[in-house]
């Protein structure tokens, strides 16, 4: 207990002065101290969940972050109501890099822990009613009516009934009122009842009572009994036909899973019988919600270049924490990160692998899952709240030492992390926009690495230019692999001018001549077609073609884009959507066409070019179930998708045999964005997807279709001149002073009035005009979506001297801004957003 409490610290003498500091899911800047109940005293610790009463009304789990023995003084610390945990759920390094996010990204740490932890972890709260032990109806002054009467009956029964469970009662929809009124004569209390999410996975399983599994004879007796009830002989038979009891006697302690019986057809009710008559016993175990698999694959072989690769980056380790493995597209960073993660396995440390996408966790995990077994757990959003809780004590109590995932993996309870990968390092998905914490889980994982003291490997292709900066000046270390991994050629590009087609009426369905050519040529040697689009959806937008009319969402500052299935208009920001006007409502015309190209319209065209072609889609919508990728990839891999067209997900790691051709529709939609990482972007995505083609003996094709092919980017594509590229990138950035040489901050500001939203935002940056750092300030300006769910947005940005403490103290005379904006009597209502690295 040392440890915990300090040196100082006397059970025996102290346990009615102990407080802890808790950690609150609520977006306030501080922790909250309580006082620990001496009957508690010897069961808590740093980590554990409590309940505790916020307010006058709420009751909310917390997480113990400190335990010591000073009494807050600004107000009377009020008593922790109950303990939820045996042995700690959060440990301390989690909370350090708790803290650590709450600072570096400008929110609170309530906010850090609700990311943070699994909503399975969370507690939920139900108001319940209870009789009042004081009341007395005989005596009461107030007369009941006859709903009324019902509900004290019930509870005169039943000591307490939810919210629900009186309307279910009444055959009502809203019970407030009767509540209200039973409230004010003095009838019942209202209190919150708390309960746990998470519930584990229980099998119901059988097996036999004694005598019968240990003596024949009793057995034989059994079944003549039974001999005119065939149905129990029927449990009886199949039960032993499973577990020969006699051959190994000791598999009816294990028994059998119930579902054997009730799957193959038999009763519930003969079970039952034979239960009650001591024949069988039913009893329940938890068990896992994750299939157990041994680890089944042979040793990884690495090529010549690969094992290289591996020494140096061995050999730079020794000097640097962190390493960019810049591997091209099919050279085999994967064999190389199976190779440090069994040697880091081997010392006994744990190892986290970040993926960016779920279609990335998909084509992996079935991978690394031959290699590693059951030691190997997954983290990903589409798991439901039990599957993600049982991930994180699987990692608490040493279950898995390694996961795979995907960014909010970085919260999962880590002790001893000895590696951390990250793949495509690259990837935009690893940052988070909303909520709070908005961080960038590839830089937020250097600070949980550095707590850990754990190696660090980033890895891509088509490295971020922070990272290719951060090598190329000696702060991380740095490997490149530049050959395809057996021999495998890089395919062959070709341009493919759109405006050249279009003029000569060679433009179809979208389709420049080539590319429909070079689609024909691989169907017929029943090869694979990957075709990627920027968007997703039919298309972007409707408009009308007599007066312009484009359909807007009514909360936001968007046009809507328009889906194919459902025949619907919908808002990606609000989730807004109506139905598609069969006539303009601007003028009554009824030319309503789609302008541009989606996902949608893309298959659809395919089906019409190539009709005996198998054409498929990933995208968002397409892919929302929980296996949706798996679901397709699968398809694909087995070859029964011809053409498969997506977004972004098809640009990253998905390796087929037969893929020999890659389409890009639009890459002017990439490049020409307002965006100062849009060149930096668009090359990396034209070379991802570029390098899914042709990733064995084949060569591929990879066709590009663009309205300017003299851009000087697609040259450098073409020949993989990614250094050159990068140079020319970073003299605009350092001139016009963008990242990497600086730090941006955006700072939004909203309001449901745009006049309150435009007048809080200039008063903002007038005062963040004077905080005493070197920094350039820009705005502010009407937000790129101007209005988002009826909330008018004001943006300003910071771009900060990236030496000595300019960051910090920044950050820190902002947050003090914002709190006196908020308190200020014309500003309330408005909302502050701070993104820290927006990009």
């Amino acid at each position: 207990m040392e440890s915990l409490f300090g040196d100082a610290y006397a059970p025996q003498d102290s346990k009615s002065n102990l407080y802890a500091d808790i950690i609150m899911p609520v977006p306030i800047p501080k922790m909250f101290t309580y006082k620990i109940p001496r009957n508690f005293a010897d069961e808590i610790g740093i980590g554990y969940r409590v309940i505790v009463q916020f307010g006058l009304k709420k009751v909310l789990t917390g997480i113990i972050a400190k335990v010591h023995q000073k009494a807050p003084k600004e107000y009377e610390a009020k008593p922790i109501l109950d303990v939820l945990d045996t042995f700690a759920t959060v440990n301390p390094l989690q909370i350090k890099f708790w803290v650590w996010m709450a600072e570096y990204y400008c929110c609170h740490i309530g906010e850090v822990m609700n990311a943070a932890l699994p909503s399975g972890l969370k507690l939920s709260s139900q108001s319940k009613i209870q009789l009042n032990p004081s009341y007395d109806s005989d005596q009461s002054p107030y007369p009941l009516d006859a709903r009324e009467e019902i509900i004290l009956q019930a509870l005169a029964s039943k000591k307490e009934l939810s919210y629900e469970e009186c309307e279910d009662l009444l055959g009502i929809k809203s019970i407030q009122g009767i509540i209200k009124s039973l409230i004010i004569k003095e009838a019942i209390l209202v209190f919150e009842k708390v309960m746990e999410k998470y519930s584990p996975k229980v099998e119901s399983r059988i097996r036999l009572c004694p005598p019968y599994f240990s003596d024949i004879k009793a057995l034989e007796s059994l079944f003549k009994e039974l001999a005119n009830k065939p149905k129990q002989e029927e449990i009886l038979l199949k039960y032993l036909q499973e577990i020969p009891i006699y051959q190994k006697p000791e598999l009816n302690i294990k028994g059998l899973d119930k579902k054997v019986f009730t799957d193959a057809g038999m009763t519930g009710s003969s079970i039952k019988t034979l239960i009650k008559n001591g024949v069988l016993e039913e009893y329940k175990i938890i068990i896992s919600r994750f299939e157990e698999m041994n680890a089944t694959e042979e040793k990884i072989i690495l090529s010549t270049e690969q094992d290289e690769a591996l020494q140096q980056i061995k050999t730079q380790f020794e000097e640097k924490n962190t390493l960019l493995l810049h591997g091209i597209t099919g050279s085999g960073k994967t064999e190389i990160y199976i190779q440090l993660i069994n040697e880091a396995l081997d010392s006994g440390s744990q190892v986290l692998l970040l993926l960016p996408e779920i279609a990335l966790t998909t084509h992996m995990v079935s991978r690394l899952r031959k290699v590693f077994g059951s030691k190997m757990g997954v983290y990903h959003s589409k798991y439901s709240d039990n599957e993600r809780v049982e991930v994180w004590n699987g990692v608490l109590s040493g279950k898995f030492s390694f996961v795979i995932g995907v960014r909010s993996s970085i919260f999962l309870p880590f002790d001893s992390l000895g590696l951390v990968i990250v793949d495509e390092e690259h990837e935009s998905s690893y940052k988070q926009y909303d909520p709070a914490p908005r961080f960038q889980a590839r830089d937020a994982v250097l600070m949980l690495a550095w707590l850990h003291q754990a190696k660090t490997i980033l890895g891509s292709a088509t490295p971020s230019f922070e990272s290719y900066y951060n090598s190329r000046t000696k702060k991380y270390g740095y490997v490149f692999l530049d050959k395809r991994y057996g021999g495998a050629s890089l395919p062959q590009y070709q341009l493919s001018d759109i405006l050249v087609d279009k003029k000569k009426n060679l433009l179809k369905l979208d389709f420049t001549r080539l590319m429909r050519e070079k689609i024909q040529e691989t169907l017929n040697k029943q090869e694979q077609v990957l075709i990627f689009q920027n968007r997703r959806g039919y298309a972007p937008y409707i408009a009308c073609d007599d007066c312009g009319w484009i359909p807007e969402c009514e909360h936001c500052d968007v046009s809507l884009t328009y889906h194919q299935f459902g025949e619907e208009m919908r808002c990606h920001y609000c989730g807004f959507k109506e139905k598609v006007p069969r006539v303009c409502p601007a003028c009554g015309s009824g030319k309503l066409g789609a302008v541009g190209l989606g996902t949608e319209r893309i298959e659809e065209s395919l089906s019409l070019l190539f009709p005996e072609a198998r054409v498929a889609r990933m995208d968002l919508d397409t892919t929302r179930s929980k296996y949706g990728y798996q679901r397709l990839l699968e398809e694909f891999g087995a070859g029964n998708i011809d053409i498969l067209v997506g977004t972004q997900m098809i640009t990253k790691g998905l390796d087929f045999e037969k893929v020999t051709l890659v389409g890009i529709l639009d890459a002017d939609r990439i490049l020409f964005f307002p965006d100062f990482r849009a060149g930096e972007r668009a090359f990396q995505q034209i070379t991802q997807v570029a390098g899914r083609a042709g990733r064995r003996e084949k060569q591929g094709t990879v066709i590009i279709q663009t309205r300017k092919p003299d851009q000087a980017i697609f040259g450098q594509v073409i020949s993989g001149d990614y250094k050159n590229f990068y140079l020319q990138e970073m003299a605009e950035r350092q001139r016009f002073f963008y990242p990497p040489f600086v730090k941006i901050i955006k700072i939004s500001t909203r309001h449901k009035d745009y006049k309150t939203a435009e007048k809080a935002a200039r008063h903002l940056h007038n005062l963040m005009g004077d905080i005493q750092v070197k920094k350039i300030l820009l705005g502010p300006e009407k937000g790129l979506v101007g209005k988002i769910k009826n909330q008018y947005i004001y943006e300003s940005f910071a771009k900060l001297d990236k030496s000595g403490n300019a960051q910090a103290h920044f950050k820190h005379e902002l947050q003090g801004l914002l709190m006196e904006m908020q308190a200020h009597k014309d500003f309330r209502g408005t909302r502050f957003v701070v993104d820290v690295d927006p990009y």
